[in-house]
């Protein structure tokens, strides 16, 4: 599969879940900006059956390569993010798992159900991370026991296999100079911004400054009810240039651990 075909892909399929996306979008293109992708974000479990490298595996044959790993103590999560060997034009992706075996037996038992779910075609193709969800209904109990311990675990029981956000690189809109100016202009336009550890993650001193809106909302059947939940959300990224004079392409720890939240159901720094 090509590159474009990848993300041409996993943009309609994000795009349907997360309607905000594309009204942010249509306010941007109106006002003269075309808009990149500096990366798209995916989530997943430890599990080797579905694990980063699995998830990985269409990008690695599109030219891929492993560029940086991250440790997230607090949310018990591991993250890489891959760059194309060559076309430094094109979005980068950053995949996380969660360490299930940090947490409770429940929780371990039930994504070990979850997994063991999955059709055995699924596994063994290259497009897990198209899929969605690939086991029964979501229960709603299930659901909340799983919330309790991690949103996470929650947000992938529910949503399965697909991108968490698309990113905007907001260093190439030609209309906004800056950050703030593009959380301003979305507040304007009635956004509501994650707001945990501040509505700017990082500085330009960790050359990366980084926002999100609030993930959008959608209708859950669950087996005992329907349900509205977090989907997915939008950022926006801002990269500085390092003292060589080339932009950082890395993630932050400290600002992708907030970053996380945008789905969270009840946000921190809201009153929500």
């Amino acid at each position: 599969m090509t590159t474009t075909k990848i993300f041409d892909t996993l943009w309609a399929e994000y795009s349907e879940r997360t309607p905000s996306a594309q009204k942010i979008n249509e306010f941007f293109t109106s006002k003269g900006n075309q808009i990149f992708n500096d990366h798209v974000a995916f989530r997943t479990f430890d599990d080797p059956r579905v694990n980063i490298e699995v998830l990985a595996k269409p990008f690695i044959a599109a030219g891929y390569v492993e560029n940086g790993e991250y440790t997230f103590e607090a949310k018990k999560l591991y993250a890489k993010h891959y760059e194309h060997a060559t076309d430094k034009n094109l979005p980068r992706v950053f995949i996380s798992q969660l360490k299930v075996a940090e947490f409770s037996t429940a929780l371990q038992e039930e994504v070990k159900k979850m997994i063991s779910a999955i059709p055995k075609e699924a596994l063994n193709s290259n497009d897990l991370v198209f899929k969605g969800r690939l086991w029964e209904q979501p229960s709603f109990e299930v659901y909340e026991r799983l919330q309790a311990e991690t949103e996470y675990a929650a947000w992938l029981y529910v949503n399965g296999f697909c991108s968490n956000h698309f990113t905007v690189d907001v260093n190439k809109l030609e209309t906004f100079k800056s950050l703030q100016e593009v959380n301003n202009f979305l507040k304007e336009k009635g956004f509501k911004m994650n707001t945990s550890g501040g509505e700017i993650k990082g500085s330009p001193e960790q050359f990366l400054e980084q926002s999100s809106v609030l993930a959008d909302r959608i209708p859950v059947h669950f087996q005992e009810v329907t349900k509205e939940i977090t989907s997915c959300y939008y950022e926006f990224a801002f990269r500085h240039p390092m003292q060589n004079g080339e932009l950082y392409s890395g993630f932050v720890t400290g600002s992708a651990d907030k970053i996380f939240e945008s789905t969270d159901m009840k946000p921190k720094g809201t009153a929500e």
